[in-house]
């Protein structure tokens, strides 16, 4: 599994998204239908029709990453474009979940904890 940094924003696309597009295809998509800067140190989520497949463009100091996954049997739980939103910020620790065909509103995953020895 791929690790990515738990401070960097993740922001998935929430419309269906044509799994030909290549790097420069889907930063057109950030640039112009987003209106944000694919150069920027986050994560842009994309998610095919049948969604069975997802890529991720990431920007990287000197050029893009894009990672992509192709599920053999089942469908990612992507959410469905509410309120005309084009896109909707997550955690890393919500997109580890897609990636094992959880949904993002996981009423029983243990919370996240912050704990310090010393006060």
């Amino acid at each position: 599994m791929i690790g990515f940094s738990e401070h960097l924003p993740v922001i998935l696309i929430c419309s269906a998204t044509d799994m030909r597009k290549s790097i420069d295809g889907l930063c057109a998509i950030v640039a112009y239908e987003l209106e944000q800067e694919p150069c920027f140190d986050r994560l842009f989520v994309f998610c095919g029709r049948t969604r069975n497949r997802l890529k991720i463009l990431q920007w990287s100091a000197n050029g893009f990453w894009l990672h992509y996954k192709c599920l053999e049997k089942g469908a990612f739980k992507w959410p469905g474009i509410e309120d005309d939103e084009l896109s909707l910020t997550i955690s890393t620790r919500q997109l580890h979940w897609l990636f094992e065909g959880l949904p993002l509103e996981l009423e029983q995953a243990h919370p996240h904890v912050v704990y310090r020895y010393h006060g």
